[in-house]
């Protein structure tokens, strides 16, 4: 039996790690030994831990406890404790999800004591140094050794860069092997709107129809901590709800930054507007139930841009580009950033001819089944 040891720390990657256990569960559970390291990037319970019990994520072998901090000094320490797991555990793969401080700590430490590198997410990119996640991204690539790119221009994103083309193994960290292998999360989302709509309450709690608000999240720093972006997304969003009722799951570091950046008049006419509906941090059922019953989609989120195509609803990018490039070609979501007037303008133009073009980009849900079977195979 062959073991890997999979590195999550922060929301997404709990979730995406789901699809992986789950794959591991129903169709390799003689063959393939997971162990699952959380680095506790994100420690707090209501963004962490309901994953595992909402998700039927097993309970991690390891939990380094790092907390929050600074870049390096988080980073440091998950080094430290990976590879000491590693060490012990001497597993045949590190699986890393996604571009976090976790994922960077994962491939520094793998890399160093030659443990192959999986990377599920591979490729993705937004020419946009400044953003830690690129700089993270870039650096786990190009330590693996299986690369599995969720969509065609990942896959094409690697082989510009110089990762080739190649057809038979085995691979190594020098002879790396990329994939288009599709994407965990439409695995996850193909699997759990079905549970989200048995057991997700949420519409109810918040009084609401399917099909009669629109869903909105903000949380990257460069919106919540910058007045002039904040402000303007919020007046955008003040006109929107002029119209239709906006839900706007309220992100800790949003709510706490509204206050500091936000002018007290603005802050008023969002108190006031009984159609921009503010309400605390959702479940990942929640959120999926969200999602599918909203109209539209307004978000600085990567994870939801993605969602908001796997469920047929146009979306309003508040960013000044996305590492989703498919899902702007194929006219589902439009890149606003934080400029009122294009959000307003891209918002009027889907109200009066919403997208209907939602081709399969990110696979056919079997890309978790798919990724097992090629670490079996050649790792």
């Amino acid at each position: 039996m062959k073991k890997i040891v999979t590195i999550i720390g922060a929301r997404p990657q709990i979730i995406k790690a789901a699809a992986l256990s789950r794959a591991i569960k129903n169709h390799f559970q003689d063959q393939l030994k997971e162990i699952i390291v959380h680095t506790g990037q994100h420690y707090d319970a209501n963004m962490s831990e309901v994953f595992f019990e909402e998700l039927s994520i097993p309970r991690p072998d390891y939990n380094l406890n790092v907390g929050s901090g600074k870049h390096g000094e988080q980073t440091a320490k998950m080094i430290q404790g990976i590879e000491e797991i590693l060490i012990s555990e001497k597993p045949n793969a590190l699986v890393l999800y996604g571009d976090t401080n976790s994922t960077l700590a994962g491939a520094i430490a793998a890399s160093k004591i030659h443990i192959p590198i999986v990377h599920i997410e591979a490729g993705l990119r937004s020419f946009n140094k400044s953003m830690p996640e690129e700089i993270n991204r870039i650096m786990c690539d190009h330590a693996s050794t299986l690369l599995f790119s969720p969509t065609p221009t990942g896959y094409r994103n690697l082989i510009n860069e110089g990762f080739k083309e190649l057809e038979e193994g085995p691979f190594s960290v020098d002879r790396p092997k990329v994939y288009h292998s599709g994407d965990v999360m439409y695995d996850n989302s193909l699997h759990f709107s079905t549970l989200a709509k048995e057991k997700s309450s949420i519409l109810v709690d918040e009084k609401l129809e399917a099909g009669s608000f629109i869903l909105g999240t903000i949380h990257r720093d460069n919106n919540t901590d910058n007045p002039e972006r904040l402000t303007a997304i919020f007046e955008a969003l003040l006109e929107i709800a002029q119209e239709n009722k906006i839900i706007l799951p309220l992100h800790p570091r949003t709510k706490k930054k509204m206050q500091e950046v936000l002018s007290p008049d603005l802050l008023t006419q969002i108190t006031n507007c009984q159609n921009l509906q503010l309400i605390a941090p959702v479940s990942f059922l929640d959120m999926v139930l969200l999602e599918d019953s909203s109209k539209m989609i307004i978000t600085d989120s990567g994870g939801v841009q993605k969602e908001s195509f796997f469920f047929k609803k146009p979306c309003l990018i508040l960013r000044p580009e996305t590492e989703w490039v498919e899902i702007v070609e194929a006219g589902a979501a439009r890149i606003c950033d934080a400029d009122k007037d294009i959000i307003l303008k891209s918002y009027r133009n889907f109200m009066s001819n919403p997208p209907q073009d939602f081709e399969g980009i990110f696979g056919d849900g079997q890309a978790s089944k798919f990724i097992c079977g090629e670490i079996l195979e050649w790792l």
